[in-house]
């Protein structure tokens, strides 16, 4: 190879970061991969020198064509940069293609229809269709139509004083819309629909998507069901990036079952510099059904919450949580026994340290004791940390038994080498239970009652409703008032019922149908005053209104017919609706109604019949016109009514 061309080359590759590692060496196999990928920004960069594109490149009718096979076979070469690899003496590790893995700049995780996008279904948990992956090369107009703005319909408003028509939609100064909103369709069509309204202006993301257990309502075919999975959920994590304020956050609830490979997936969309914490909550009890087959499982009691920020800077409102059996969790810290705890509080109260009204004689140290205490002057919560500065930790040394006060701003106290501290009203903001502790709110969760909450809201919900102090403290984590909270796993609605009562706007999606225990019947409750909950710690007396809407169905219409069909004879009557109004898929021949229908008469006299009929229905269905493209909301065929056409203006604007 000629020594001055590689060097030239090299040098014109280090001038991308994206090939250069932290010792200043040029990461060939990241250059293998983005010119596999032909990436724009390569290709100008090798067309910048003569001789380099002269030689990697191809010259037809005066277009310049890149030759990245020849490019990757050349910097594959041994002898290219052969001479880096001397710094690698005597080392052992996991490698590919001669390159260490930490060398490579990047981990990429791979799967099956990685590169493609799946609207997804997730109407009835007996529809397992056969999922259209649309290829994100070969498929870019049919992506670029599911991705079109939808129209919207079925518009209303929600207000205490009951169902009203939506009349206008409130903006602020800058014209960002102030609604409160809940959505019914498919999500990934609807956020691709709001970030034409609300990119970069949601401050705080909740979701608690399918767990892929096989016992939930996502249901995909078995042969692809991981990797299914993982690109349903890339296609939803990179739109919900978009609508991230620059200093926002997303929570994503998860399992054991997909966690690993959804932190990954994370990794590559949010970026690991943007992770902030896997956080443990205790979500169950080692009891019931769990309790039996023991030697074959080990019972499980947490979920994951990954939090990851936009961006920006990330600001926590607070790091306090409460903590019961107080006077125990003093002596753990301190390391005490309990005479030794006891003379503590009398030091305490001879200095007139503890937050009392007045000085208590012979105080008697009992857990009665101490919680009358705390109850009594709850505005001031004692603690004591044994971080302290060198200074206090040797005035408060030297006179032991002895309370020092070493600090004004903030005012601290010392004793014996320990900080004493008294956290204020801000802790009390954050968790009801007038009797717990306030201690530094930590990745492991275990005091939120993940048990009882089947009927929080006013709506009977058994399975997988979380619990509204769940979605409290990562709402007041991680929002101010008047800010924005999405969750398009909208479910039962406790994250829009949550926002709603700490004064924070509100956009819900949701496809699936949960009749009186859906999130609108469970707003009504709550603008309503509704007391369960959250409502008693947050004083909530009800208030406020929400806009309800859905996107517009066209071919979703007529799957929602075949999915509700109890018979084959109701399935074929549906037909000829289908054959005459529908959009079909190319290869389908709308014109021999009467044929097909002896076809599917015969199909539904086989085993499990009604099922195959209804799969093969669905798959007939052009995916890409499920629902009504805004582009085409005066197209007679789909029958947009004059007020929703106005309303579909009144939200995305007169562009």
């Amino acid at each position: 190879m000629n020594t001055s061309f590689n060097e030239n080359l090299t040098e014109l590759l280090k001038t991308d970061s994206r090939f250069v590692d932290d010792e200043g060496e040029l990461i060939k196999a990241a250059v293998i991969d983005r010119a596999w990928k032909i990436d724009h920004e390569l290709v100008k960069l090798l067309l910048s020198d003569s001789a380099i594109k002269e030689k990697f490149f191809d010259e037809i009718e005066g277009h310049w064509i890149f030759n990245n096979n020849i490019f990757i076979e050349y910097i594959s070469e041994k002898k290219f940069l052969a001479n880096s690899y001397t710094r690698f003496r005597n080392r052992i590790g996991l490698n590919i293609d001669g390159k260490y893995i930490s060398e490579r700049g990047e981990v990429s995780l791979v799967w099956p229809y990685k590169d493609c996008v799946l609207e997804g279904g997730q109407t009835k948990e007996e529809e397992k269709r056969k999922e259209i992956f649309f290829n994100e090369i070969l498929a870019q107009d049919e992506i670029d139509r599911l991705f079109d703005p939808k129209a919207l319909t079925n518009w209303k408003r929600y207000t205490p004083d009951g169902e009203q028509k939506v009349a206008e939609i409130k903006r602020d100064e800058d014209g960002t819309i102030r609604e409160n909103m809940i959505i019914k369709g498919n999500n990934l069509v609807a956020l691709h629909s709001l970030k034409t309204q609300f990119r970069g202006k949601v401050k705080l993301i909740y979701i608690d998507p399918p767990y892929n257990t096989g016992n939930d309502s996502f249901g995909y075919n078995d042969n692809f069901n991981h990797s299914s999975w993982l690109t349903f959920m890339r296609n939803r994590l990179e739109v919900a990036k978009m609508l991230l304020e620059t200093n926002g956050v997303i929570v994503i609830h998860c399992d054991d079952n997909e966690q690993a490979y959804l932190k990954v997936l994370c990794d590559g969309i949010f970026k690991p510099e943007n992770f902030i914490n896997n956080i443990t909550v205790k979500s169950s009890t080692p009891s019931g059904r769990k309790t039996t087959h023991r030697e074959s499982n080990i019972i499980k009691l947490k979920d994951y919450l990954l939090v990851y920020k936009n961006n920006g800077c990330l600001k926590i409102n607070s790091q306090y949580t409460k903590r019961k059996t107080w006077d125990t969790h003093f002596s753990r810290i301190l390391n005490m026994n309990t005479l030794e705890y006891n003379n503590l509080i009398d030091i305490l109260i001879e200095n007139e340290l503890l937050p009392f009204e007045s000085k208590i004689e012979n105080v008697d140290i009992t857990n009665k004791k101490i919680k009358d205490f705390y109850l009594e002057h709850k505005n001031d919560i004692f603690q004591t940390q044994p971080s302290i500065s060198d200074d206090g930790r040797r005035m408060s040394l030297e006179k032991p038994d002895q309370v020092i006060k070493y600090s004004d701003n903030p005012v601290q106290y010392a004793l014996n080498g320990r900080r004493l501290v008294f956290l204020k009203e801000s802790i009390n903001t954050l968790d009801s239970g007038e009797e717990d502790l306030a201690i530094l709110l930590c990745d492991f969760w275990d005091d939120i009652d993940f048990q009882n909450t089947q009927n929080e809201g006013g709506i009977s919900f058994p399975a997988g409703k979380k619990p509204e102090a769940l979605l409290r403290r990562l709402i007041y984590l991680f929002t101010n008032e008047g800010e924005l909270v999405l969750d398009f796993f909208n479910g039962s609605g406790t994250t829009s019922s949550v926002a709603l009562k700490l004064k924070r706007k509100f956009i819900g999606v949701e496809q699936l149908d949960y009749g009186e225990n859906d999130s609108v019947n469970r707003l009504l409750k709550s603008i309503k005053g509704d007391k369960s909950g959250i409502s008693e710690s947050v004083n909530w007396q009800g208030g406020g209104d929400f806009i309800y809407c859905e996107l517009k169905k066209f071919n979703e219409a007529f799957m929602d017919k075949i999915q509700a069909a109890k018979t084959s004879e109701e399935i074929i009557n549906l037909w000829k609706d289908i054959a005459e109004n529908s959009f079909l898929n190319y290869y389908v021949n709308p014109e021999m109604p009467e044929q097909a229908a002896k076809d599917f008469i015969e199909l539904g006299k086989t085993e499990n019949g009604l099922e195959k009929q209804k799969e093969l229905f669905c798959e007939l269905l052009n995916k890409n016109q499920l629902y009504v493209n805004l582009s085409e909301i005066d197209d007679e065929q789909f029958a947009v009514s004059d007020e929703d056409k106005k309303l579909n203006k009144l939200f995305y604007g007169d562009d």
